[in-house]
């Protein structure tokens, strides 16, 4: 049975993106050092544990979207890809929260149907979407 998801952010600076994973957005996390045959990390060489950092997100949920749609008489397509995404309940409130912590914004909070949002810039890596739905969200559903 699957038990959790899994997600993976490639960056060109992997210090960088884990640092504000840690510092900026205050993700808890484990080290995994994940010993190869001579005490490093297998994929990466990394002998420092504190170097391969694991971040819980917390709740989280799916959603599966088409790469080509109309709606309104508006036709949009999409390249087949992957997205990560961030929620929060108050987004204006965490703005000012993560600024404080030296996070940046692409822009201004836009209006975007689905919720408010603002494109988070993560160091080394793409931005991410970080938004308030307006949406029910699947983690507070009860099982």
């Amino acid at each position: 049975m699957i038990t959790a998801l899994h997600t993976l952010v490639y960056s060109d600076d992997a210090t960088a993106t884990r640092a504000f994973f840690k510092d900026v957005l205050q993700w808890p996390f484990v080290c995994d050092a994940g010993p190869g045959d001579d005490g490093t990390r297998a994929d990466t060489g990394a002998a420092d544990p504190a170097e391969w950092l694991i971040f819980s997100t917390g709740r989280s949920e799916l959603g599966v979207h088409p790469t080509s749609s109309e709606r309104g008489g508006q036709t949009s397509s999409s390249p087949r890809h992957h997205a990560i995404s961030v929620m929060c309940d108050d987004l204006d409130a965490t703005m000012a929260e993560l600024s404080g912590r030296g996070a940046t914004f692409a822009g201004e909070p836009n209006e975007m149907g689905f919720g408010r949002g603002v494109g988070l810039h993560v160091p080394g890596a793409d931005d991410m979407l970080l938004y308030q739905p307006h949406h029910v969200t699947a983690y507070d559903r009860e099982t």
